[in-house]
């Protein structure tokens, strides 16, 4: 079986669980999302040479904790400024001209607030108006796969000017620029399309495409910062020709608060 061929079927199946769970219910949303978190805790971990029981006994109970037992909002709220606080510490760490290693206390703020509680966030959104809307979830990955796409098609044909050629050689400005294009597009057609939904505005999902293409893309080169510094090329090997579970959740963990935040402002404005 050719590369290509791997590539494409196991990117297929990843694509059905993650859209078969999220449409069934939110019991095997919240499940799925569970488990990729822990996926994902262990592949952070050798990325940045931390034992994992500890930080997956924190992912555990943490999620359990705010996913399983009914929060107040200001809990919600709390947890959204640590995550964008460590937002900010994560883009100074990725424009650091140095590649250095971290110190513990460094490896477990950028776990707990680049790792855990993005992806704790990103299973409210489909909450957000207190009722389960899986085609909030579903369109946002449709945008964030669509900009990763597009990006990749139109940066292969057309790409000239790098991007940030330090951390990922491959990226071009054009293939960004193709990206947000192609997003928005996708953005547009879901309002009009998919959601359906009064306040889902096609205006809201342009600037939700926006979002996902800027922050989406600010997440990849994050990863790739992480993965520079550790001296691999993925996170793992468990999806083969995609690499490991947070190579494919870098977009949706750096994205989750941003997006959070703008439901959050849309909702206190109006």
């Amino acid at each position: 079986m050719t590369t290509t061929v791997t590539r494409a079927l196991s990117g297929a199946v990843y694509v059905l669980l993650l859209v078969g769970a999220t449409l069934y219910s939110q019991y095997s949303f919240l499940l799925l999302f569970g488990l990729l978190l822990l996926f994902s805790v262990v592949e952070f971990c050798k990325l940045v040479a931390l034992k994992p029981i500890i930080p997956l006994i924190i992912a555990t109970v943490g999620y359990v904790l705010f996913n399983l037992n009914h929060t107040i909002k200001t809990n919600e709220i709390l947890l959204l400024i640590a995550a964008l606080l460590v937002s900010i510490r994560s883009l100074l760490f990725l424009f650091e001209k140095k590649d250095r290693f971290l110190d513990a206390q460094a490896k477990y703020v950028f776990l707990i607030g680049y790792l855990i509680i993005p992806i704790i966030i990103f299973t409210k959104i489909p909450f957000i108006n207190n009722q389960y809307v899986p085609e909030i979830i579903i369109s946002i990955l449709v945008i964030i796969w669509a900009n990763d796409t597009f990006a990749y098609l139109v940066g292969i044909t057309m790409g000239k000017n790098k991007l940030f050629e330090r951390i990922s050689p491959k990226k071009t400005v054009e293939g960004f620029v193709g990206g947000v294009i192609f997003a928005v597009v996708a953005g547009i057609l879901l309002a009009e399309f998919y959601i359906k939904k009064p306040d889902e505005t096609t205006i809201k999902w342009i600037i939700i495409a926006m979002i996902v293409s800027a922050f989406g893309t600010l997440g990849d080169l994050i990863e790739s910062k992480f993965k520079r510094i550790a001296g691999v090329k993925d996170s793992g090997n468990i999806m083969p020709g995609h690499g490991g579970f947070l190579d494919r959740l870098d977009s949706i963990i750096f994205v989750a608060p941003f997006v959070y935040l703008f439901y959050q402002i849309i909702y206190y404005v109006s």
